[in-house]
C-alpha cells in the first residue's frame, strides 16, 4: 500500500493589528486579528524539507502590518482581498490564498478617545485561487433574547424524555453568522449593516416555535432584503434560562425569575441559500 501526501495549507495565525488614521484632530480606528492561509506546489517541503517554495509565515506577518500602513485597512473584506490576491500574485508557488479576519468594534468617546465595544464581532473569509474570488462575510456572539413569543412543543419522546413541553419560553442565542457575496464589487459596509439588521429584526419579529424555525426566518430575511447575499450559514446555540423553583421559598413564578444555564446547550445550525443555487462549500 502506498503512501501520499495530502491537502495541505499552511500560514500565519492571528496577527492583531491595529490602525489609527490621524488625517485631522478626529482620529479613526480599526482593530483586526488576520490569519492567513496558502496552499500550492508545496510538495517538497513535506516530503524532502525542501523549503524553496516556502514564503515564511513572519514574511506574511509583516506583509499584514506592511499593508495596513501602505494602504490603509479601510473595511475588512477590502483589506483581506487584497492581502489575498498579493499571496497568489507574488509567489508562483502558492495557488490558492485565504484570508479570514476578524473585527473589534470601538465605541467613540471623542476626536481621538474610544472604549472598545464588548458585543458582537464582525469577521469575513476571503479565497482567491486560479478559478477566481469569494467573499464571505460573518458576525458572531451576536448575542439576542427574545422574553416570550417562543414556544416548543409537540417533539418526539421515548423512556430518556423529560423536558416539559412549554408554550411560554425565553428564547435566546448568540448568532454566528456567515453569508456569501454574489459579486466582490460590493458596498460592504452597507451591506455588513443590512444583513445584520435583518438577522435582528427576524429574530425579533419571528414567533418562533423552535429555534430551526427561527434560524430559517432569520436566513430567509436576508436573502429576501439583500440581493447581494447568495447563501447564509447559520449557528445558534440555544442559550437555556431554566424558570427557577421558587416554591420552598412561598413564591410564585410565572415565567419571572431564570438561571442562565451556560452548558450543555443546543446547537441549531443550518443554511439558507436561494432556490435553484448550488452550495459553495470551498467558498466557507
Amino acid at each position: 500500500m502506498g503512501i501520499v501526501l495530502g491537502a495541505n495549507q499552511y500560514g500565519k495565525a492571528e496577527t492583531r493589528v491595529v490602525r489609527v488614521v490621524r488625517d485631522g484632530p478626529r482620529h479613526e480606528l480599526r482593530d483586526l486579528n488576520v490569519s492567513v492561509a496558502l496552499s500550492g506546489d508545496l510538495d517538497a517541503t513535506h516530503l524532502t524539507g525542501d523549503n524553496a517554495a516556502v514564503l515564511p509565515t513572519d514574511t506574511q506577518k509583516n506583509t499584514v502590518y506592511a499593508f495596513a500602513k501602505r494602504y490603509g485597512i479601510g473595511e475588512p473584506e477590502e483589506f483581506g482581498l487584497r492581502l489575498a490576491r498579493h499571496f497568489v500574485a507574488a509567489q508562483p508557488s502558492i495557488r490558492w490564498a485565504r484570508v479570514t479576519i476578524e473585527q473589534y468594534g470601538w465605541q467613540r468617546l471623542g476626536p481621538h478617545s474610544f472604549q472598545r465595544d464588548g458585543g458582537a464581532t464582525r469577521t469575513c473569509a476571503v479565497t482567491v485561487d486560479g478559478a477566481g474570488e469569494a467573499v464571505v462575510s460573518g458576525v458572531t456572539d451576536l448575542v439576542l433574547l427574545n422574553s416570550t413569543d417562543s414556544e416548543f412543543w409537540g417533539y418526539a419522546k421515548d423512556e430518556y424524555t423529560t423536558l416539559p413541553e412549554t408554550k411560554d419560553r425565553v428564547l435566546a442565542t448568540a448568532v454566528s453568522a456567515r453569508w456569501l457575496l454574489s459579486s466582490v464589487d460590493t458596498d460592504w459596509a452597507a451591506s455588513y449593516d443590512g444583513v445584520r439588521a435583518a438577522l435582528v429584526a427576524a429574530f425579533a419579529q419571528t414567533y418562533s416555535l423552535s429555534l430551526q424555525q427561527t434560524l430559517y426566518a432569520m436566513g430567509r430575511r436576508v436573502l429576501e432584503e439583500r440581493p447581494e447575499v447568495a447563501e447564509v450559514r447559520l449557528a445558534l446555540p440555544n442559550k437555556h434560562h431554566l424558570l427557577v423553583d421558587l416554591a420552598p421559598f412561598g413564591l410564585d413564578n410565572p415565567n419571572e425569575v431564570f438561571v442562565a444555564a451556560d452548558r450543555p446547550y443546543g446547537l441549531i445550525e443550518g443554511s439558507v441559500l436561494r432556490e435553484g443555487a448550488a452550495a459553495n462549500d470551498g467558498a466557507f
